[in-house]
């Protein structure tokens, strides 16, 4: 039952949050006629913050693990993501030499995006390289929260989408202007994100052989949602704004860190129902001669 619950929340936040980007898309996001991109950024941030800390983090510190030793994790993940994204950089580095400063103002959800405002046939296939690669690692994220618990997995997954819908834009962006064909660029989009399903098998094999590792990987987790909420999302965010427009993000925000903690309510409320409902039973049985 666990790895069909996680397959089908990878498929939802791999697969659902293209074409929730896609659909944005059709309505106006960019061109102003819907939700204003920045208010998609502030939401993900949101979401992946509040996962982090409020979820993530407090169940892998529930071990008996030394907390030095999985703050030490936490900041070889945040170090390693940070190399990552330097080697894509470094590796795109031709693409993109000419056209930084167009770039930055794209809705775009994760460091992948770097270096896409020259469309080419060789960057298109290298945006759907990267982003399978990180639909992949999401999906074993996923994973490993809902092997610690299903509540857990719930919101991660919550929060994978939320932040996947501004990177897909971004991705669908970059697809279509390299070819007109807008159906082609939403199916090859998709199929990247089945990548996310991939990595969810992945991950819940690999948790299920090396479940004492769990702690571990739920802080690698951790340190990924937090990288991209404070090195790719946030300073996107960081512009000069009227006080009208400030107050939309902080609201938007505040909507991403209050998402995650409902769902979670929700989530451990239903458990807990179920939890109580047994126990009678289990007490009845017990009492029977």
């Amino acid at each position: 039952m666990n790895l069909f619950v996680i397959i089908a929340a990878t498929l939802v936040a791999g697969i659902g949050s293209v074409w929730i980007a896609a659909l944005l898309l059709r309505v106006g996001v960019r061109s102003g006629g819907g939700v204003d991109p920045q208010h998609l950024l502030s939401l993900a941030a949101g979401a992946l913050l509040s996962t982090a800390f409020m979820h993530l983090l407090p169940e892998a510190f529930e071990s008996r693990i030394e907390p030095g030793l999985l703050f030490g994790v936490l900041l070889c993940g945040l170090v390693v993501f940070f190399l990552l994204d330097k080697a894509e950089l470094w590796h795109h580095g031709h693409e993109h030499h000419h056209g930084e400063e167009a770039h930055h103002g794209h809705a775009h959800g994760h460091a992948h995006s770097h270096g896409h405002d020259h469309p080419r046939k060789a960057g298109g296939w290298a945006v759907l390289t990267g982003d399978s690669v990180h639909c992949f690692g999401d999906g074993i994220l996923i994973a490993s929260a809902f092997i610690a618990d299903l509540r857990l997995g719930l919101v991660a997954a919550l929060a994978v989408l939320a932040h996947e819908v501004p990177h897909h834009i971004g991705d669908l962006v970059v697809l279509r202007q390299s070819s007109p064909d807008a159906r082609a660029a939403l199916v090859k989009v998709s199929l990247a994100g089945t990548m996310t399903a991939l990595g969810g098998l992945a991950g819940w094999w690999l948790v299920d052989q090396l479940h004492g590792w769990l702690p571990y990987f739920l802080v690698l987790a951790s340190s990924s949602f937090v990288y991209v909420a404070l090195a790719d999302l946030i300073p996107q965010l960081q512009k000069r704004l009227s006080a009208r427009e400030t107050a939309w993000q902080i609201a938007w925000l505040a909507a991403g860190l209050l998402l995650v903690m409902g769902v979670s309510r929700l989530a451990h409320s239903e458990h807990g129902h179920a939890h109580e409902r047994a126990e009678p039973a289990h007490e009845e049985h017990g009492h029977s001669p």
